[in-house]
């Protein structure tokens, strides 16, 4: 009997790793969509942004195997506590790296309709800062649910500021764009869905850091815990 609660304890164990295996394997691939669609928007390079729209498809089968191993971890195991926010949470950030997964196919569905930019060097720059800068984010944000790590997640909110003010700042210089010249209306209307697109990314990021401040001490995480935050 003893070799027998062993096996199942063991057995159970093996679950809820293979579940964390399986979001860390979603968030490399959501990672890869997000840096591979930005290349080609920045580059035009409808190639690879016709292989992103494809590979979309890959993450949303992650998310479903997700999806299926936590609804069947609940139903068979009944977790408690800690293992039952571990299960709950994985289906939470799972949706929230799908979610991400939709906006790199945005951004290639966007860089496939533009064909010429014509914009300063200066605009180049400032997506590529961005994309940079909500990767960071999303690496970050996954690395702390990985990692229980309570800290890291409340840094990741507290640079949520950072993303938003990178997107402000590129939607008042794309309309500046469109005002001189009606002739960039179009392109710029493109490239404001995709500033947009990026913009999202950190905010889903920031639902992963929230999702692994819940998981790692079984509390929301509220501004207070923000502000105490270090800048």
């Amino acid at each position: 009997m003893a070799s027998l609660n062993e096996h199942i304890v063991s057995s159970y164990e093996d679950e809820l790793t293979n579940l964390n295996k399986a979001i860390s394997e979603m968030g490399g691939m959501v990672e890869q969509a997000i840096t591979e669609s930005a290349v080609a928007l920045l580059k035009l390079d409808h190639k690879q942004a016709q292989d992103v729209r494809l590979f979309d498809k890959k993450i949303d089968e992650m998310q479903q195997r997700i999806n299926d191993a936590a609804v069947s971890i609940i139903a068979r195991r009944q977790p408690m506590a800690a293992d039952l926010r571990m299960v709950v949470t994985s289906i939470q950030v799972a949706n929230d790296l799908e979610r991400t997964g939709d906006m790199a196919k945005q951004l290639a569905k966007r860089a496939m309709q533009i064909e010429s930019l014509g914009l300063a060097p200066k605009f180049y720059n400032g997506v590529k800062h961005m994309k940079e800068l909500v990767a960071r984010q999303l690496k970050s944000a996954i690395d702390a649910y990985l990692n229980r790590d309570a800290a890291a997640a409340v840094e990741v909110c507290s640079r949520d500021d950072e993303v938003d003010a990178m997107y402000n700042s590129l939607f008042r210089e794309l309309l500046t764009y469109m005002m001189e010249d009606p002739r960039n209306i179009t392109q710029c209307t493109h490239l404001l869905f995709c500033t947009k697109s990026l913009e999202r990314v950190g905010d889903h990021a920031t639902n992963i850091a929230e999702a692994a401040y819940y998981l790692e001490t079984g509390r929301h995480l509220g501004a207070e815990e923000q502000q105490r935050q270090p800048r």
